[in-house]
């Protein structure tokens, strides 16, 4: 994702040092990044840094690492946090995890193996969830390690399968949503396995004719994170983007803001790191 999103200058043109400063203002003093209550956070730092870095800007990294230590190896955080605890040390470290506590979150990531062998949300739980597998293999990713029990993940991904064909978060469901659809056709290619054309098909249909993809065909708008991931995940299956290039690009031209940042939807009044490093993904596949 963040080689794409590093092609986005290719269109923001000047404009990209409004979002560098946007970025950099969300930057705190503790060397976190904040969430909209204005607090640190790991989940937004993640995004912080990464739209730094997809702007080819310097890191606060001597701030980011006194961040950073302080969690130690994960102990109390979330499957969530753990998984931003990996990608921020992945983004300071530079690949050098001498002095990172890899394997001491590894393990605590593997402690949300679900009993069907993918990652679920929670310790012990059932059943795997799309978006936990997309967070742990990232984690293994971004700390070069290949992940373990890769067949049984692969099983278990297949039981999210939804009725219409796309992917859900929980066995069973009628309905798959854009972003575990997108999340799914990232893992299928990781694991060996060719996604079928007809995901393609299923998240052109979530394109709306002004840009921007909605979450469910019958979601009121559409956002900017169904946006990104449906178009990393269309431009993964090399399906062409003509289509809905130009509407994409006004959609996302609408949620700008003259401080440099991203709304993620025609309905948000907040901005923060996370939706502007949405945006500038998508510029990056746009860019193509």
């Amino acid at each position: 994702m963040l080689q794409v999103a590093r092609l986005s200058p290719n269109l923001l043109g000047d404009s990209s040092a409004l979002v560098s400063r946007f970025a950099r203002s969300q930057h705190l003093p503790d060397g976190g990044f904040a969430d909209r209550s204005g607090a640190s956070d790991l989940y937004y730092t993640v995004f912080g840094l990464d739209c730094l870095l997809a702007l080819r800007e310097d890191l606060p990294n001597a701030e980011s690492r006194a961040y950073l230590e302080r969690f130690g190896g994960g102990a109390g955080l979330d499957f969530v946090h753990l998984a931003c605890l990996a990608r921020c040390w992945a983004a300071v470290s530079g690949g050098n995890f001498g002095r990172v506590p890899r394997e001491d979150i590894l393990r605590r990531i593997e402690g949300y193996r679900s009993r069907d062998g993918g990652y679920g949300r929670s310790p012990g739980a059932e059943t795997g969830s799309v978006y936990a597998a997309f967070l742990a293999l990232g984690a293994y990713e971004d700390f070069g390690v290949s992940q373990p029990e890769q067949g049984r993940l692969l099983g278990s991904l297949k039981s999210l399968r939804s009725a219409d064909g796309a992917y859900a978060d929980q066995p069973g469901a009628a309905r798959g949503l854009t972003t575990n659809t997108a999340a799914a056709v990232m893992l299928l290619r990781h694991l060996g396995e060719a996604p079928g054309g007809e995901l393609a098909d299923w998240l052109l249909d979530r394109a709306h004719p002004q840009g921007g993809f909605f979450a469910l065909a019958d979601a009121p708008i559409p956002d900017l994170l169904s946006t990104a991931t449906a178009l990393h995940a269309l431009t993964a299956m090399q399906t062409p983007l003509d289509g809905v290039r130009e509407p994409c690009l006004d959609f996302i031209d609408s949620l700008w803001t003259n401080r440099g940042g991203f709304y993620g939807s025609w309905a948000d009044d907040g901005l923060d790191c996370e939706y502007t490093y949405y945006a500038l993904l998508s510029l990056g596949h746009l860019s193509l």
